[in-house]
């Protein structure tokens, strides 16, 4: 009896607790995509100095894609290169998955002046 109570209690506490967590869960989750979308960004502008134009594709850049966890990986964010040309590009970081089971998937865009925007917040 004894036992139930103290899980009694464990359980109230952690339905009261973690609705707070989520929301800096999720904040050290897009640190991820920010770090990430920083990393192409240094990529595409050492590419652009030497090509005199953005790479369309992350495997011109030799930027390696983390297995994402819906796979079996690490990764929260799936990485790719939205357009690209001989002044601009942009890049979009996509979560794999729903950080708070509201339907929606985060998504970061930054662009050649290496602005970092949250484009859809989860």
């Amino acid at each position: 009896m004894e036992v139930l109570v103290v899980l009694l209690i464990i359980g109230i506490i952690t339905n009261l607790v973690l609705p707070k967590l989520l929301p800096l869960i999720t904040k050290a989750k897009t640190m991820e995509a920010k770090l990430q979308l920083n990393h192409l960004f240094t990529l595409q502008r050492n590419y652009f100095y030497e090509n005199s134009s953005y790479a369309g594709s992350l495997s011109q850049l030799g930027f390696e894609q983390d297995v994402p966890v819906t796979e079996g990986g690490k990764a929260n964010y799936r990485i790719s290169v939205k357009e690209a040309g001989t002044s601009t590009f942009t890049a979009l970081a996509t979560s794999v998955t729903d950080f708070d089971d509201d339907g929606i998937f985060n998504v970061w865009l930054i662009d050649h002046n290496q602005r970092l925007t949250e484009i859809v917040p989860d």
